[in-house]
């Protein structure tokens, strides 16, 4: 049969082509995508894993002790519509007793972002109420870690996923 006037006839040329171009497509963009989720999302959060599996029993024995202190510390994480983040922290012993001259810290660390951390020394405003600022802190989902510590031991450690407006 001979192509009508007007019509183009598939050759094997043209269906090479559009095979090509198909699967060019389909490449670059998987090879896009894969490079950007490289970019944006690094893998791994521990620097070196046998290093902190060695010190996991460290750790055990710390939260046992923190646990037996019954400590009483309630957290509160405020961001202004300008980026302005700020914790408050209000922190008893087992019995009530406001706690005085302890080193309170908090970290709003980005769950899927490292390089968004914020990391913000409290000052004690009054007893047992510590506060402190940050800029540039973005509204979404957050974990709020709060450390205390005394002659450089570590008292308290509290980690949190919160979401931020």
């Amino acid at each position: 049969m001979q192509a009508g006037i007007g019509e183009r006839r598939l050759t094997g040329r043209t269906v090479l082509i559009c095979i090509l171009t198909f699967f060019g497509v389909i490449i670059s963009v998987n090879v896009t995508m894969m490079s950007l989720a490289i970019k944006t999302l690094p893998g791994t959060e521990v620097e070196n894993a046998y290093q902190s599996g060695l010190v996991y029993n460290r750790e055990i024995s710390a939260a046992h002790a923190q646990e037996a202190r019954g400590w009483r510390v309630a957290a509160h994480v405020g961001r202004g519509p300008d980026g302005h983040g700020s914790v408050g922290v209000e922190a008893h012993d087992a019995s009530g007793v406001a706690l005085r001259g302890v080193t309170f810290s908090a970290r709003l660390v980005r769950p899927a972002d490292s390089k968004a951390d914020h990391t913000m020394m409290l000052s004690e405003r009054e007893a047992g109420v510590y506060r402190g600022e940050t800029e540039g802190v973005a509204a979404g989902q957050w974990d709020l870690v709060i450390e205390a510590d005394r002659d450089s031991e570590r008292l308290f450690l509290s980690r949190n996923r919160i979401l931020l407006p």
